[in-house]
């Protein structure tokens, strides 16, 4: 981990500005995983009502296909759900927008782009 910025990397009007970004993308993502659950209650009740021979059932085979999709798709908007939880606790922390790489300040334009950015354009470049 780089060195340590000293005093705010956002000022109040730019904290304000992403405190609002981060409740409005969390309580998207809430949503999306709210249609994803039922989406997948849906398809296991649907393979509820079909042969359970996946193997030679054509519908099997794209129930299991949905049904992984689902679960990759909810995976991911847990995973989004658990990295805005930990901006906003940063945000309240006084160390968000702040680079893990470097410790510098991250700009406020991607902060914006990528609310959950972790690290500023400079280090992101430089991780590949």
């Amino acid at each position: 981990m780089g060195k340590q910025l000293s005093g705010a990397a956002l000022s109040l009007s730019e904290r304000a500005a992403m405190q609002d970004l981060l409740t409005a993308d969390r309580e998207s993502t809430m949503v999306q995983i709210a249609a994803l659950r039922r989406d997948w209650d849906d398809i296991v009740e649907s393979s509820t009502l079909v042969a359970n021979d996946d193997e030679h059932d054509p519908e099997g085979a794209t129930l299991a296909f949905e049904r992984a999709h689902l679960e990759a798709l909810l995976d991911r908007a847990r995973s989004r759900l658990e990295d805005l939880d930990q901006m906003a606790e940063r945000l309240r922390e006084g160390t968000y927008g702040v680079c893990e790489g470097c410790g510098q300040p991250i700009a406020f334009e991607r902060l914006q782009a990528r609310p959950v950015a972790r690290t500023c354009i400079d280090c992101a470049a430089h991780r590949r």
